[in-house]
């Protein structure tokens, strides 16, 4: 739509009336340097009988538009890569608290059950446990197949999707940035504070109730740079991991370039704060990314 034909029908200029899908195109396409009368230009290029007739076939139009438009976010890759990620948590998640019920349950029978999702492995083909026990302990083992699988789909399409948040995040842990964030656009317009404490909304709004300390990280607390770091220095790794990541986040929202040297310039400022305690941190909770999450 132009305003350079005085005969305008105005966001339904050219528009066959009747056909829903050039309006819809209209209207997502469509621009006006300028308001005008709208209803009576349709009318008059005849492309509505009334003024209410118009309205009627905008609504239509706008929200078919709208209907497209989210329909078009949704397939994006960043959306994808959100409910791939999701999916692989919640098959984690619900793998293990099954795997809890097998093991007390097994526990009750045999006196050689293991424990965790490993233990329902193997207790998923024993003969000398009942049926019931055995089937419960298979669908651990299927979803742990399952996220597995969604692992690897992970793995393969966050690159595609943030090339420089995953080489420097990992994918898994850029897929869950992306995750937290609502998608990547939105990753990209946050600063570099809150992406530090993404995955710590409840210790944060504990925090600022006045009934806990503010976090030091969130889910950045898994990246080996802030993990492997002496606890004493470890708020200072989350925040130039989290001021890094949301450079890379921008980078490849708006460019998708693939920026080696911001890889670079994050190792050395992690090396620079290692050095005031001598190197990496190698006791505490190093390897529950989990606890650290809340810290």
């Amino acid at each position: 739509m132009t305003d350079s034909t005085s005969a305008s029908s105005g966001w339904f200029d050219q528009v066959s009336p009747g056909d829903p899908d050039e309006a819809a195109a209209a209207i997502r396409d469509g621009r006006a340097e300028r308001p005008r009368d709208w209803p009576a230009l349709a009318v008059d290029a005849g492309f509505a009988d009334s003024e209410a007739a118009y309205y009627e076939a905008l609504h239509e139009a706008t929200v078919r538009a709208t209907r497209e438009a989210v329909r078009e976010r949704e397939r994006a890759g960043d959306r994808q890569l959100m409910h791939a990620v999701r999916a692989m948590d919640d098959c984690d998640r619900v793998a293990n608290e099954l795997a809890e019920r097998v093991a007390e349950w097994a526990g009750s029978l045999v006196d050689d059950a293991g424990k965790g999702v490993e233990g329902a492995r193997c207790l998923a083909d024993r003969e000398d446990v009942p049926e019931s026990l055995r089937s419960l302990a298979g669908r651990v083992r299927d979803l742990d197949d399952e996220a597995t699988t969604l692992r690897a789909e992970v793995e393969r399409t966050a690159p595609e999707v943030a090339p420089n948040l995953s080489a420097m995040a990992g994918p898994v842990l850029a897929a869950r940035l992306i995750s937290l964030a609502g998608g990547l656009e939105s990753l990209a317009k946050k600063p570099s504070g809150t992406v530090q404490v993404l995955g710590a909304e409840e210790a944060l709004f504990a925090h600022l109730r006045g009934h806990a300390p503010s976090p030091k990280h969130g889910v950045i607390y898994t990246h080996e740079a802030v993990r492997g770091t002496h606890p004493d220095d470890r708020g200072s790794a989350a925040r130039a991991v989290a001021g890094k990541l949301a450079i890379a986040a921008r980078v490849d929202h708006y460019s998708g370039e693939r920026k080696p040297e911001l890889d670079e310039q994050l190792r050395e400022r992690i090396e620079t704060i290692r050095a005031r305690k001598g190197g990496p941190d190698d006791g505490g909770d190093g390897g529950n990314g989990t606890e650290g999450a809340g810290s």
